[in-house]
């Protein structure tokens, strides 16, 4: 069972069971056991220069009794979130994304951002099927090749070339602990995770693009 709960600043992503969650995520990064993912919102005026930004979320994280969860920073509203179900045979995925793009990137190239607004993609995915740890990391390495796509089918300008993300994604995927030692693109699984991620994230960086329209048009 999976199911998404918004209560502005916060967007919760119960996974239905203890499962482990890979991930580089601010709060409990590597490879954890966690029943939940929580995106935590924020404005630059949340984070001055000078906050030791761990140190506030583990306090905000307390305040909730949230300790357990592995958690994600985003300054993109969060009541923008996209998801997308994947079903192929046995292999079920759920992904769930926040994408904002005003960060964008282009692998191997940085755009200079001092001083300006910083969004990101936050992706997490949940999969039905029970994997070892080395599938794990595989289906680390298709959520962000579809993660990736998406974005370079978004097709977002800079003068670096086409963005391929943010300076600031994370990623996180969960998984019951099990046997399937595959999960690449010839797989099910690999396919279903690959067909979640990117249905979500294009989702994510179209909505943010027609946002980006509207705002230059109300300023002309």
């Amino acid at each position: 069972m999976t199911s998404l709960t918004l209560h502005p600043p916060w967007l919760s992503f119960d996974l239905g069971e203890d499962m482990q969650v890979l991930s580089w995520a601010i709060h409990r990064p590597g490879l954890v056991w966690a029943t939940r993912i929580l995106w935590r919102e924020v404005r630059n005026a949340d984070l001055p220069l000078d906050l030791d930004v761990a140190a506030w979320l583990d306090s905000e994280l307390r305040e909730r009794a949230a300790e357990d969860a592995v958690t994600f920073l985003t300054s993109r509203s969060i009541q923008t979130y996209t998801t997308h179900d994947a079903r192929v045979g046995d292999a079920h995925v759920f992904a769930v994304a926040t994408t904002g793009l005003s960060n964008a990137e282009r692998v191997g190239q940085r755009v200079e951002r001092t001083g300006q607004s910083w969004g990101t993609i936050n992706v997490a995915l949940r999969s039905s099927q029970g994997l070892c740890e080395a599938a794990l990391l595989e289906a680390m390495s298709i959520a962000v090749e579809a993660r990736t796509t998406a974005i370079l089918d978004a097709a977002v300008a800079l003068p670096s070339g086409t963005a391929t993300g943010t300076g600031t994604d994370c990623v996180a995927v969960a998984a019951p602990s099990g046997t399937l030692r595959y999960t690449g693109k010839h797989t099910e699984t690999g396919e279903a995770i690959g067909r979640a991620v990117y249905g979500a994230v294009r989702d994510g960086a179209d909505q943010w693009k027609a946002s980006m329209r509207e705002t230059d048009n109300a300023a002309t």
